[in-house]
């Protein structure tokens, strides 16, 4: 190669013969490239999906990365001066080293992929795959960041003058090494956070939880955030270290099942008897709920007011809220409808019910009451 340089500057100016090697160079390393990729064809033809689906997805690094060492061995005879020469081969030797990192970067998109076709979280019953998706999402992130982190590092540590720059100022009294620890250390946090929470799971994407006094879902578990989509579309971006420090509910923990609470405060002479009764009736009328939980007691008395709870269970959480409204709207009217004076009315106008000789039914005594109050005022 080098007596084909000296021979060709007889004829051409260095210029152009440095054209003209480069040139070759791209040429040579996309044909080699064609043959490279159809020989790896044909040995993975019978292997697993992960190296075909790779291979598939490397093309483009692959021929990039077959170029830069051609263009390289090319600057190294091509007639040009030292520095120019040391250049080419040093913007080479860094663009090589991100080929590498994006390469592993497209091998951990391609296996988390795969991975996550085995699951399924648009099924109701869907804990098992929460639980996976999850696991892989916070470790792919977090291993993506460390494959950015070691690529751009690498880099880095081939050029001369940054590295002595480091090296000068650890020396000095390492005044950048505690700067650069104080800078990276909310990164490093979250990274560890994440992988803690990959490995404990104390949430999954798609979780219902309450944090901050907000009710939503798990949307997203990037490397130092989580985004919760709030009942009513918001959404509420929290770091990953509020979840290992910070108490916080999680509905869907083990099963997505909750059992809803409906508080209903009456009357002492409230009946309720046919109340626990009636709560059966709703709920077995209601296509919410799942059939497994349902119950009513009075849970606290004060001088004027029983505080009666009702317990329904549902399949999840959006059901359980909507069951539990369910439960309120149809117990009030059946009291308003058919036990009024167990209802919390004035004081004076229960007392002046009360006083009647039972002539007509309680509700048309409150009735009359209601009436005879607005015609007095």
């Amino acid at each position: 190669m080098g007596d084909l340089v000296v021979w060709l500057r007889h004829f051409l100016p260095d210029w152009a013969i440095s054209v003209a090697l480069i040139a070759a160079a791209v040429a040579l390393a996309w044909s080699l490239h064609a043959l490279v990729m159809q020989a790896a064809r044909w040995m993975l033809a019978r292997k697993s999906e992960f190296w075909r689906n790779l291979l598939t997805r490397v093309r483009r690094p692959v021929r990039l990365a077959l170029v830069l060492i051609l263009v390289g061995r090319a600057a190294e005879v091509a007639p040009v001066n030292d520095p120019t020469t040391a250049f080419v081969q040093q913007a080479t030797l860094v663009l090589f080293i991100v080929l590498v990192g994006w390469s592993v970067f497209i091998a951990l998109d391609v296996a988390s992929a795969l991975y996550m076709k085995r699951f399924k979280i648009d099924v109701e019953d869907n804990l098992i795959a929460r639980k996976h998706v999850t696991q892989l999402r916070i470790l792919r992130r977090a291993i993506g960041t460390l494959v950015v982190l070691i690529t751009a590092g690498l880099a880095l540590m081939t050029i001369a003058s940054v590295r002595e720059w480091g090296v000068s100022l650890l020396a000095a009294g390492g005044a950048a090494s505690i700067i650069v620890g104080l800078s990276l250390q909310p990164l490093l946090t979250n990274l560890i956070a994440g992988v803690q929470i990959a490995m404990t799971q104390p949430f999954r994407i798609d979780d219902a939880v309450i944090v901050e006094g907000e009710w939503g879902w798990i949307e997203e578990i990037n490397a130092t955030y989580v985004v919760i989509r709030l009942w009513d579309w918001r959404r509420l971006v929290v770091p990953l270290t509020y979840f290992i420090s910070t108490p916080f509910q999680n509905w869907t923990r083990e099963n997505a099942a909750l059992i809803g609470t409906a508080m209903l405060y009456v009357g002492h002479n409230a009946p309720i008897d046919e109340m626990r009764a009636k709560l059966e009736d709703i709920c077995k009328e209601s296509k919410l709920w799942d059939k497994r939980v349902v119950n009513l007691a009075i849970t606290d008395i004060t001088a004027k007011t029983m505080e009666v709870r009702c317990l329904a269970s549902a399949r999840n959480a959006p059901i359980t809220f909507d069951l539990r409204c369910e439960i309120r709207e149809k117990m009030m009217r059946w009291l308003r409808e058919t036990h009024p004076e167990a209802l919390l009315y004035d004081r004076n106008l229960t007392e002046w019910v009360a006083q009647k000789d039972g002539r007509a039914t309680p509700a048309a005594l409150l009735a009359e009451a209601l009436a005879n109050r607005a015609s007095s005022d």
